[in-house]
């Protein structure tokens, strides 16, 4: 298990002191070193999305997805419940899993991304297990992202249950060849008092260390929105323009998460790493 993010702060009082202290004892050497060592390079803006030291992640490799990749053509699966949708004519270009395929395509450029999905409100884990083999079978994908926990919160379904839903929803994904990707429950403050989410987000986390499934962890980065002020998500009426920017931010988000699990980089990060190397 890895942490995906980690966003530091530059110290610059303490690279002043430790100039200060080389001169004190290495004088003659400072000035030559100094005029050798090359600039460091400027990290890169943080945008809208991004959360410093965010590093919640649970980050496993992702077999199918690096072949498919290699293959030049990778198609996903995203499984879930009404929070992976928008309202309105243009909901569903604006929703995430449109987001997530325009993000990896253009990540991986001469690769066929396709992202089809099985999006029903109000089902539950078990629920979501009676289409899941016919789904799998339809949209035969490299990648499967599970969308689960918010309606299991709601409903209180037995934690057991839950978690069983989990492992054999996994189990019947790799049988097909399909990888897996769990994205827990969207965060509210208007409802975190009256839904025991956390519950289900660490049964969810428990079964994904057990079964060696990344975690895109969409509770905790929409509570650091919400705690740092870059989304207004306590309002009671929430604007469908601010919706969209969250569920673009989400799309891309994920985007980086099957990246780096599949050890694939787009090419802005100057990383080109093959897949499986």
């Amino acid at each position: 298990m890895t942490g995906r993010y980690s966003f530091g702060l530059a110290l610059p009082v303490l690279a002043v002191l430790a100039i200060a202290v080389a001169g004190q004892l290495l004088p003659g050497l400072l000035v030559p070193a100094l005029a050798q060592s090359a600039p460091p390079a400027a990290a890169p803006p943080l945008t809208e999305c991004d959360v410093p030291d965010r590093h919640t992640e649970i980050d496993f490799p992702l077999p199918q997805v690096t072949k498919a990749i290699a293959a030049k053509k990778l198609s996903v699966l995203v499984l879930g419940a009404g929070s992976s949708q928008l309202p309105g004519a243009g909901g569903a270009k604006n929703a995430y899993p449109a987001r997530l395929q325009k993000a990896l395509a253009e990540k991986l450029p001469g690769v066929e991304v396709t992202v089809a999905t099985d999006v029903k409100p109000t089902r539950t884990a078990v629920e979501m297990l009676k289409s899941l083999r016919q789904s799998l079978t339809d949209a035969k994908p490299s990648l499967m992202v599970w969308q689960t926990a918010t309606v299991d919160a709601m409903q209180s379904v037995d934690g057991d249950q839950f978690g069983q839903a989990l492992a054999k929803g996994i189990k019947i994904a790799r049988s097909v060849g399909a990888d897996v990707i769990f994205m827990n429950p969207q965060y509210s403050p208007r409802t975190e008092s009256m839904i025991a989410l956390a519950t289900y987000v660490e049964i969810l986390r428990w079964v994904a260390l057990q079964h060696e499934v990344p975690v895109f962890d969409r509770f905790n980065l929409m509570k650091s929105w919400a705690d740092l002020g870059t989304f207004d998500l306590y309002s009671a009426t929430k604007k469908l323009d601010m919706a969209e920017r969250v569920h673009d931010c989400l799309g891309r988000l994920l985007a980086d998460l099957v990246l780096e699990s599949s050890k694939v980089h787009s090419p802005e990060t100057g990383n080109g790493n093959e897949p499986g190397k």
